[in-house]
């Protein structure tokens, strides 16, 4: 199973420090998971600090946790959940794993500016490079509209569009959806952006 410990933290993108996730940060987190257009889509309403923190202190939750810091402060956090992909017997072995789910929550007070995606593009390139794995998932209500769009813009394909499926706390049975992407269509995809950034060199006569 795939860890943390094969990466070198901290992970510094062009604004963003991605690293594990201590029970000192869980009072960081409070604030943004508090507000209601954040808790709204959360799978747990958190109704008080010790509920919040009872959740987050559990090894297992803290261990698959990403901080991500702009200027020390936190702005967010991310799942990571590694996992064996569905597999016949005789194969079991070799899909243990080899996936993960990925998640996040970022303050809206900073969205806007593509930290989000900054953080899940690096995020996807740590699994891919880093924890050698061969596909990441995410999913969400369809409702809610910058989790999904995000998940398009950092390259994942839909995959799943299920009819009301999922029962929100509202009472409302919401449409779900379900995104993933695969190593081998990202490495081609880092390619492609890398050949289209690359200086072209004219000949002249």
């Amino acid at each position: 199973m795939a860890t943390f410990d094969a990466v070198t933290w901290p992970v510094r993108t062009e604004r963003l420090v991605l690293r594990p996730a201590q029970e000192s940060d869980i009072a960081s987190l409070w604030p943004i998971r508090r507000r209601e257009d954040v808790a709204r889509w959360l799978s747990t309403l958190p109704t008080s600090y010790e509920q919040h923190l009872a959740k987050h202190r559990d090894p297992v939750r803290l261990q698959r946790t990403l901080v991500a810091e702009l200027d020390d402060r936190i702005i967010g956090d991310l799942m990571v959940a590694p996992g064996d992909a569905w597999t016949q017997t005789e194969v079991a072995e070799r899909a243990e794993g080899v996936q993960a789910e990925l998640g996040w929550c970022f303050d809206p007070d900073f969205g806007g500016r593509g930290y989000a995606t900054e953080a899940v593009d690096a995020v996807i390139r740590i699994c891919f490079e880093d924890l050698g794995l061969r596909r990441v998932t995410a999913a969400c209500f369809a409702d809610n509209e910058p989790s999904w769009r995000l998940m398009e813009r950092v390259g994942m394909r839909r995959e799943v569009h299920t009819r009301q499926d999922s029962l929100h706390r509202s009472g409302g049975w919401l449409d779900g959806l379900g995104y993933a992407l695969l190593a081998d269509d990202w490495r081609e995809r880092q390619r492609l952006a890398e050949e289209s950034s690359a200086p072209t060199v004219e000949g002249g006569a």
